[in-house]
């Protein structure tokens, strides 16, 4: 009885799927934002504070992800008046409140299963203390994993220059939708 026992659990053991944690070097990976507006763009990045995430059998099936929102930065203004000016609105009540609110987070509830190196994200992305659902694709590229995320701002009371709250903006409308590329460097 015992050999039967002790066979069927290495048959149980040998058909079930080992899980995978993955975590992510925070000094190597990259996350990059791009803000669009009636008259141009603005790109920076932000660091992401920790992260990691669970395979199983070709999907990603849990994931915790925080983004470090103090360390948001603008590369497209050269001018440090112009640009200190920018990243401190970006950090004020009327776009991040990053004195309240020091850290985004993405948690990954499941994923479809990667096929050609491409999976379907499903998760809930929080900011500003408000969180909602959001998907993307990822890419599987050489150990690493990319990503173009596309956030509704007005979602987290982003509200700042939106067209869909304030009219006769003009020149002045902010895009309601902005872009994290990501990119995720493993340990």
């Amino acid at each position: 009885m015992k050999r039967v026992s002790f066979l069927l659990a290495i048959l149980l053991f040998g058909f079930t799927a080992i899980a995978q944690e993955i975590s992510a070097d925070v000094s190597k990976s990259e996350i990059k934002w791009t803000g669009k507006k009636v008259s141009g763009e603005h790109w920076g990045y932000i660091d992401l504070k920790s992260g990691s995430f669970v395979i199983e059998d070709g999907k990603i099936t849990s994931g915790t992800f925080t983004i470090d929102m103090t360390t948001i930065v603008c590369e497209d203004l050269e001018s440090p008046e112009w640009n200190q000016k920018l990243v401190g609105h970006l950090k004020s009540d009327d776009f991040f409140s990053v004195d309240k609110f020091k850290t985004a987070t993405l948690k990954i509830k499941e994923s479809s299963e990667f096929k050609n190196g491409v999976a379907e994200v499903k998760g809930d992305l929080t900011i500003k203390g408000i969180t909602n659902p959001i998907s993307f694709k990822a890419k599987k590229e050489s150990g690493n994993y990319l990503a173009t995320i596309t956030v509704d701002r007005t979602k987290y009371d982003v509200k700042y220059g939106s067209g869909k709250f304030f009219d006769n903006l003009g020149d002045n409308m902010i895009d309601d939708d902005f872009t994290l590329d990501v990119k995720l460097v493993t340990k």
